[in-house]
């Protein structure tokens, strides 16, 4: 027998919103006790600002949630304490290990840490990306149920208009280069999102300690901020059947003693632990009753159903594309910048005591007492680079027209135009300064930081 659909109110799944709350959020905490957070929120950027950050948190009483009734309550405090704690950590000259617990249009941000407008841009074209996706979710359930009835003319024209969808969502990621800097994003955003995970590069090594105020004190360690923390990501390949191998995996390595079980990226379900639980247990559900792809390929002379399929493939495919691009200028060319000013700096002086330590300022390279790191190959982020086009061209492998498959294999996108360009002309750069552009590299991410042979690795810096 086969499982029920899932109905996205059982999991405080919004038909309109999606994974985004259905009202808007709390703009204050009302009750009394509270009144420190928001004092704390309300001058944020500028005890950030003047290093102050830290003395006012250390000084803030242990105060306890039970005066917290509503959802939205609990969100407004959860992400005022998230505020806090990421710029507790990263708010000084070096991060600190230890830590107390404590339309687009029509969107702003309550709260930043730098008070940017393009910090804000960052956070509201996210948002506003959630919400566009949001009435996805119930039409491609209604195309899980169609399928299951054989109504093939109800599954294409769901499959049509998620297609739509799915273009509209590439237009508005473009959106992020209006008002958002990729100079003030990789060195002034950044560094305050990322997380306490392998960020020993960044000056934190051995992850937070939380003082709860009791004699053993509990030291975590947790990832950044990652896209592939986002349940609608995640709920796109789930319902076209694309599957996501460990990286540098190919498609046909998969041992055949393995039989039909399929090798799981470990860290994009990692990830999910970091979603709301009723959306992680909702992804889950959709897991055990997605069957558009298997219909699909059980149809293949149905031709408009497959065009509808594979167009949907082709929209996410050209979405992930941009993105790769977005990645490239965010934060691979402002390391490559970051790198080369840092190599300036040590070449006239030593590094100075007071300078900075964040993950804007962090790089990895092999000692030449160490044995270099084969993984960690190119020039500032070509493993990063390698990740991010194969969860690309995974989408195109449930391309059913042999056609659109073979373009998809060998067609060269303009993220790949543009990135072989950008590595061109930076190993030309080091060629003439006489530096060898083979040297090992890695960029750490939000979540982690990756190698080519981490199975974990890559999404971390979406």
């Amino acid at each position: 027998m086969l499982p029920p659909i899932p109905k996205p109110e059982d999991y405080a799944v919004s038909p309109e919103t999606g994974f985004l709350p259905s009202e808007p959020p709390l703009q204050f905490l009302t009750h009394p006790c509270y009144d420190r957070w928001e004092r704390v929120i309300a001058n944020f950027q500028s005890l950030l600002l003047t290093k102050r950050i830290r003395a006012v948190i250390d000084g803030l009483p242990i105060i306890p949630t039970s005066h917290l009734y509503k959802e939205t309550e609990w969100r407004r405090a959860y992400s005022i304490l998230c505020f806090m704690a990421h710029g507790y950590i990263w708010g000084g000259h070096k991060p600190t290990e230890r830590e107390p617990i404590a339309s687009l249009e029509n969107l702003s941000a309550l709260t930043t840490f730098t008070g940017s407008i393009d910090e804000q841009w960052f956070y509201l074209v996210s948002v506003a990306f959630e919400a566009r996706s949001g009435p996805t979710i119930p039409l491609m359930l209604d195309a899980i149920a169609a399928a299951r009835f054989h109504d093939s003319e109800a599954v294409t024209c769901c499959l049509e208009q998620f297609a739509e969808v799915l273009d509209d969502l590439g237009n508005l990621l473009l959106r992020m280069y209006e008002s958002c800097d990729p100079h003030v994003f990789y060195n002034r955003i950044r560094p305050f999102l990322a997380g306490s995970k392998n960020m020993g590069e960044a000056g934190l090594p051995n992850g937070v300690l939380y003082d709860d105020g009791s004699r053993n004190p509990t030291r975590k360690q947790y990832g950044g901020g990652s896209n592939a923390q986002s349940s609608i990501i995640q709920f796109f390949d789930i319902v076209l059947g694309i599957e996501h191998r460990p990286t540098g995996e190919k498609k046909d390595e998969t041992s055949e003693s393995e039989g039909d079980s399929k090798p799981r990226h470990n860290f994009i379900h990692e990830m999910r632990s970091y979603m709301p639980g009723p959306h992680r247990r909702f992804l889950e559900a959709v897991e055990s009753v997605a069957n558009i792809r298997e219909y699909v390929e059980d149809n293949k002379s149905d031709r408009n159903l497959v065009v509808a399929f594979d167009g949907c493939l082709a929209m996410l495919r050209a979405l992930r594309d941009k993105h790769m691009q977005m990645v490239s200028r965010y934060i691979i060319v402002k390391s490559r910048e970051t790198r080369s000013q840092s190599r300036g700096r040590a070449l006239s002086s030593e590094k100075s005591s007071s300078q900075t330590v964040n993950l804007a300022s962090a790089r990895r390279v092999s000692s030449n007492q160490e044995k270099p790191k084969k993984a960690l190959r190119g020039t500032g982020g070509t493993a990063l680079m390698s990740f991010l086009k194969q969860a690309r061209d995974e989408v195109g492998e449930p391309v059913v027209d042999d056609w659109v498959r073979r373009y998809m294999k060998h067609g060269r996108t303009a993220a790949d135009i543009e990135i072989q360009k950008e590595d061109k002309a930076h190993r030309e750069l080091l060629e003439m300064i006489g530096e060898h552009p083979d040297e090992d590299f890695e960029i750490p991410g939000l979540a982690a930081s990756w190698a080519m042979t981490d199975s974990e690795g890559g999404l971390c810096s979406y």
